[in-house]
């Protein structure tokens, strides 16, 4: 965990990517679009832990169907800034043969994590995979996997606030921001 100092310099000069109200917009859009795709499927929508809870607590209200709501929590980054290989701590609660999943997360970066949870889920029997996230980071690099339903994108740039935290803080800004560049 950062220091109460440490967290106030970085987001001092962090560089604001996307505010509150076009978040706002960007949560609309996607349920919008999740609404037009599943609303006959009675989809089990899975928000990841941590970071996929902010975003879920704002777009489950605005799904207007039935569904089944749950939590998985898988992870490469275990508090740290890099990714390493794909844990587990919380796997899906209920069955997800023959179901319709929906996992819902906050940033769609290099991919691997996305990929590991479909195939997965693909293994268990998933009738069908759809993913939404809040954001998917524009990199130059093919990834192994594409979101279904994406509300903004951000450059290549280690980006917090909506769920995402820099060193354990941060997560709880209503917008998104990229840690200021080094001189």
């Amino acid at each position: 965990m950062i220091d109460r100092t440490e967290a106030w310099k970085i987001l001092e000069g962090a560089d604001l990517l996307h505010g509150e109200p076009e978040i706002a917009g960007a949560v609309e859009r996607v349920a919008a679009e999740v609404t037009a795709k599943l609303h006959e499927t009675e989809p089990l929508v899975l928000a990841v832990m941590g970071g996929g809870v902010v975003f879920a607590g704002q777009l489950l209200p605005r799904l207007r169907f039935p569904l089944e709501f749950d939590f998985i929590h898988v992870t490469r980054y275990r508090g740290g800034i890099t990714g390493g290989s794909v844990q587990w701590p919380v796997a899906p609660h209920v069955p997800l043969q023959d179901r319709t999943v929906l996992v819902v997360d906050d940033i769609l970066d290099e991919g691997r994590t996305l990929a590991a949870v479909r195939d997965r889920f693909i293994s268990e029997g998933v009738r069908a995979f759809y993913s939404a996230v809040l954001c998917e980071k524009v990199l130059a690099q093919a990834k192994p996997v594409r979101a279904d339903f994406v509300g903004v994108t951000v450059p290549d740039r280690y980006v917090f606030g909506c769920g995402m935290d820099v060193n354990g803080a941060w997560r709880n800004l209503p917008g998104i921001y990229a840690v200021g560049r080094q001189p």
